[in-house]
This record gives structure tokens, sequence and C-alpha cells, in this order.
């Protein structure tokens, strides 16, 4: 189950697309968007972050976090085809999806299988989930956002 609004968020500590360690930490004190996503230059994914790099103007000192278990090289290919401009970051041993949960047992034709489910939260800058929308179609994930900010 996904983690709730008001509650806290679990940790990030992962590697990025340039291979950079990055922590949900070195955002303290500001907004941050964490969405993730099955895999990068995907239809659905690459709307999602297409939609989320068109709103970055509109939303302030908001930071833009995107997770998926791909690997740090295939995201650095991800922004730089579509020119994405945040930071993704690569959870190939998806445990933040874990901890978050949104590692989920999914089914495509009759197969079961463990993935990411597409969901997004809005972290505080202390820390809290005031947002939290799983499920979340690509098409949503920019509007909303924009809807929970007030821009």
């Amino acid at each position: 189950m996904a983690i709730s609004e008001g509650s806290r968020s679990p940790k990030i500590d992962l590697l990025d697309q340039r291979g950079e360690r990055v922590r949900l930490a070195d955002f303290a004190g500001r907004n941050v968007l964490v969405y993730f996503y099955p895999k990068a230059d995907t239809p659905g994914c690459t709307k999602q972050s297409c939609g989320l790099r068109d709103i970055a103007g509109e939303i302030g000192d908001t930071v833009i976090i995107g997770i998926s278990p791909d690997q740090p090289s295939k995201l650095a290919r991800f922004d730089e085809k579509y020119s994405l401009g945040f930071t993704l970051l690569s959870d190939e041993d998806h445990a933040v999806a874990e901890a978050f949960g949104v590692w989920v047992e999914k089914s495509l034709y009759g197969k079961k299988y463990m993935g990411v489910q597409r969901s997004s939260f809005l972290i505080d800058g202390a820390g809290r989930v005031t947002r939290a929308w799983p499920k979340i179609s690509p098409a949503d994930t920019p509007t909303e956002l924009l809807k929970a900010l007030g821009a």
C-alpha cells in the first residue's frame, strides 16, 4: 500500500542520471514532487516526464524527481533525448519504490510480474507527504501538481 498524505516520506538516497548520489534531504526546505514511473522512454513515461518538463517554469522552486528501475545510463539518454532538465533517479533494486509502497504485482496478458505502479507524491520542506496520487495517469501528473501548488 502506498504511503499516505500526512506521513513522513521514506528516505531517498539513489544515483541520478549522471551517476551522482542524490538524497531527498538535499532539498530540505523545498517542495519536492517525487514521481515513480515504470520504464524510461516508453510512451506513457515519456508523456508524463515531458508534461512535467513543460510546466517546470510554473512551479516556482518545487523540485521534480523521477524514479524508475532503469540504470543511470538509460536515464541519461532519456533526459538528453527529451531535454527533461530535472533529476531522474535509478532505483534498480526497487528499495525506494518498495518503501513508498509502489512496487506491486502487475499483470500483462495473464502473466503476473512485479513492477512500479505509476504514482506521485508531493513532499514538503519538512519531509512530510502533503499529497499522494497512487495510480496516477501520465497526463494527470502535471495538472495535479499545478493544482496542489495553487499555480
